[in-house]
């Protein structure tokens, strides 16, 4: 359950969410304004949600990593991108810490684990393997690390349940959706609108997965259990 002085910030998030998607889907002068302004605000405003919360050190660490990112992408130069994409590495090395400490505390693996890695090592492989003529040469090597962590985190992600599980692959899915715009693949309308949709949902995801998961946050108090009688 959400604590009431942790909903003020979601609220905030929820609205800055909607603030950067429609400025996106508007586009021109105005909408490239509101999402300059409104983009910087999502992960300040989940991390401190998910602190309220009383999340774990590595999911607020993750949170403002991405932040870091956020804001380097937001600069037009590839060496703020190779440094956002690396402000992005260092979160997901934060959720696989996360996800590996926590995953001990649940219940034993669905039967779909074995499914789910070979997918994601398809998927890792498949994406490397056809971006590759693509990308401009500085940027091959860094992308396919970057993208074997990535994936990592998203099959990380399978872990703690199905709410977790869909926040990495969206992330997966944002993430690429960048790649391809990178190694100038045709793209949809409106790219960046389904980028940071994608990339909203996978954050917040991420979040309720991990707040929910045993062992995320602290327990109650122990009560005293004592026996309270006196005798003379």
């Amino acid at each position: 359950m959400t604590p009431r002085h942790a909903r003020v910030p979601l609220v905030c998030f929820g609205l800055a969410g909607v603030v950067d998607l429609v400025s996106l889907a508007v586009g021109h002068d105005i909408g490239d304004a509101g999402h300059t302004v409104a983009k910087p605000l999502l992960m300040p405003l989940l991390a401190l949600y998910a602190h309220l919360c009383g999340g774990p050190r590595l999911l607020v660490g993750a949170l403002l990593l991405g932040w870091g990112g956020d804001v380097l992408l937001l600069l037009d130069a590839e060496p703020a991108f190779l440094a956002g994409m690396a402000s992005f590495a260092a979160g997901h090395v934060c959720y696989l810490l996360l996800f590996a400490r926590l995953g001990a505390n649940t219940a034993s693996r669905a039967r779909g684990g074995r499914l789910a890695a070979a997918a994601y090592a398809l998927a890792l492989v498949s994406t490397v393997t056809l971006l590759w003529p693509g990308l401009p040469a500085g940027l091959r090597v860094p992308v396919a690390g970057y993208s074997l962590l990535l994936t990592a985190m998203a099959y990380g992600a399978t872990r703690l349940g199905t709410i977790a599980a869909a926040g990495g692959a969206l992330f997966l899915l944002s993430d690429t959706l960048i790649a391809t715009g990178v190694a100038d693949w045709p793209q949809p309308p409106r790219p960046d609108l389904w980028i940071m949709l994608t990339y909203i949902a996978a954050q917040y995801l991420l979040v309720t997965g991990v707040l929910g998961a045993p062992g995320a946050r602290p327990g109650p108090p122990a009560t005293y259990r004592g026996d309270r009688t006196v005798t003379t």
